[in-house]
This record gives C-alpha cells, sequence and structure tokens, in this order.
C-alpha cells in the first residue's frame, strides 16, 4: 500500500525459530510453559506484596511495578509467538507489528528506569537508614514509580515514529519470532544511516545512565558496608537479588543493543528468547529463593488459599 512516497506493507512475515513443524510444536509447549510459570510468578508477587503488611514498604512497591512490567513484556511477545507456533501463515499485519515494538520497548526502557531507582531506594536504606521514610516517603516513591512508566513510554514513542518513517520495499519477511527492531530496519530500502545511530545512541545513553545511578548506589553501598557492624552481610542479603536481576536485565540487553551488525541471526534469537520469556519468569523466583520477607510472604499466601480446603 502506498502512502504519499513511502511504502507501507500490509503485514510482515515472522519466520520464527524454526521451520520445522516438530520443533515448532515443542517451541509452542517451552513457550507456552514460560508464560505461564512468569504470569504466574509475577501475579503472586504482586498479591503478595498488597496482602501483606511486611512488605508495605517503598522496596517492595518498585518489586510489584517490577512484576507488572514483567507480566506486560512478556503479553506482548509470546501470544503472537504462540499463534504462529501452530498456524500456518505466520503473519502479522503492519500496525500490530509498530505497536508490539513500541510496547516491549516501553517495558524494556521503563524496566531499566526502574532498576537503577531500585537500586538507589537500596544505597538510603543501608546508608541513610534514619532518613530512609522521610527521603523515600510514599509520595516520592509513587512519582518515581511513574517518572519510570512516562519516561519509557515517551522514549518508546520516540523511537516508533522514526519506525513510522520508514520505507521498506522488496520482502516482507522478518527473519525472528517477533518484531524487533534491528530485525525490522534489515527491510528498508533507503539510507537511514544517521537515524539508526541516532536511535541506538539514545538507546546506549538510555542503558548507560541508569547503570551509573546503579554502579554509582552499590560502590556507596559497599563503602557504608565495611565500617559498619555486620554491614556487608546486610548489603548482600538485600541486594543479592536486585544485582542478580541486574546482570539478567544490563547482560542480554547490551548483547542485544551493542553486538556487531554481523553476529549470527541464530544467537540474536536465542537471547532475544531469554530476555522476553525467560528473565521475567525468573526475576520473581530470585527474588523468593534471596529475601527471605518476599518468601515468607509467599508461603503465607499459600498457606491462607489452602487453608479452606482444611475447614
Amino acid at each position: 500500500m502506498e502512502m504519499g512516497n513511502r511504502s507501507e506493507p500490509t503485514e510482515f512475515i515472522l519466520l520464527g525459530l524454526s521451520s520445522d513443524s516438530s520443533v515448532q510444536t515443542l517451541l509452542f509447549c517451552l513457550f507456552l510453559t514460560l508464560c505461564v510459570s512468569s504470569l504466574v510468578a509475577n501475579g503472586l508477587l504482586i498479591v503478595a506484596v498488597k496482602r501483606d503488611g511486611h512488605l508495605h514498604s517503598s522496596m517492595y512497591f518498585f518489586l510489584a511495578n517490577l512484576s507488572i512490567m514483567d507480566i506486560c513484556y512478556t503479553s506482548v511477545i509470546v501470544p503472537k509467538a504462540l499463534v504462529n507456533f501452530l498456524g500456518g501463515k505466520k503473519s502479522i499485519s503492519y500496525n500490530g507489528c509498530v505497536l508490539q515494538i513500541f510496547f516491549y520497548l516501553f517495558m524494556g526502557e521503563s524496566e531499566c528506569i526502574l532498576l537503577a531507582f531500585m537500586a538507589y531506594d537500596r544505597y538510603v536504606a543501608i546508608c541513610s537508614p534514619l532518613s530512609y521514610s522521610t527521603i523515600l516517603s510514599t509520595a516520592v516513591c509513587a512519582r518515581m514509580i511513574s517518572a519510570s512508566w512516562v519516561a519509557g513510554c515517551l522514549i518508546s514513542a520516540l523511537d516508533v515514529g522514526f519506525i513510522y518513517r520508514l520505507t521498506f520495499c522488496g520482502t516482507n519477511t522478518i527473519d525472528h519470532f517477533f518484531c524487533e527492531v534491528p530485525s525490522l530496519i534489515q527491510l528498508t530500502c533507503t539510507n537511514v544511516t544517521i537515524n539508526v545511530i541516532l536511535m541506538f545512541a539514545g538507546g546506549a545513553i538510555l542503558l548507560l545512565l541508569p547503570l551509573l545511578l546503579i554502579l554509582f548506589s552499590y560502590i556507596q553501598i559497599f563503602i557504608a558496608a565495611k565500617r559498619i557492624s555486620c554491614g556487608r552481610y546486610k548489603a548482600f542479603s538485600t541486594c543479592a537479588a536486585h544485582l542478580i536481576v541486574v546482570v539478567l536485565f544490563y547482560g542480554t540487553a547490551t548483547f542485544m543493543y551493542m553486538r556487531p551488525r554481523h553476529s549470527a541471526q541464530q544467537t540474536d534469537k536465542i537471547v532475544s528468547v531469554f530476555y522476553t520469556v525467560v528473565t521475567p519468569m525468573l526475576n520473581p523466583l530470585i527474588y523468593r529463593l534471596r529475601n527471605r520477607e518476599v518468601h515468607g510472604a509467599l508461603r503465607g499466601l499459600r498457606r491462607s488459599s489452602a487453608s479452606p480446603c482444611h475447614r
């Protein structure tokens, strides 16, 4: 379909992870299991934070929002992938593709900012415990959460504006299981080098600035931990889960968007599976294993849900 001087395809064909029908059936089962596990694990964490009075603090307020983002992140990618695994025509409409890009960038960029705020929360809690409730009041936390969502939305909207300016010609086949920006850019038939550089430079800055805040926060935490009795253990016990989540998030994001353009496409797909499906499922499990309060709240939630059966 032509619109002005821009060629806009009506749909894209997603090649997926494999063309083998038996492998696709296996992938369907795997993705469905991971998706359901992610939704259940994150949903339980949100309910536990809401119901357990011991978790009504800024740290767990941030954690609940992280789970909401992970649920949205998985919901943007996996349902369409499941349909395509078993469907004959593995297509997605042009507008559906752009919307998928918008929402997965929205969730990813918001999570990037939120992880930085969570690191700052740990910094204040350990380095300035007496001022913690004043510095990170409920109102301040609400503004920080809102800022992460709004900033992620605005930045992803700018990126999608760039996508809408692309001119496509020739093939409409995307060698991926969802609409990812680098794979889509490969289909353009005009020279967009400058725009791509600006887009990825912006993405690098977005990754770098929160990462600098995270590094600053943890450097200060480790310095403070050496000065207080049992401080080092406290720092590691309260921050270990967050550090693992940060490493998983930034490790995969850095690989995907800072990798050489000639890297193997199949490797890119595998890494994409990890950060779109696996990581959102792992985040609540990591906090459950590494945080006693979360573990206790989830156990209490399980007991309360099972108790009517024994009445």
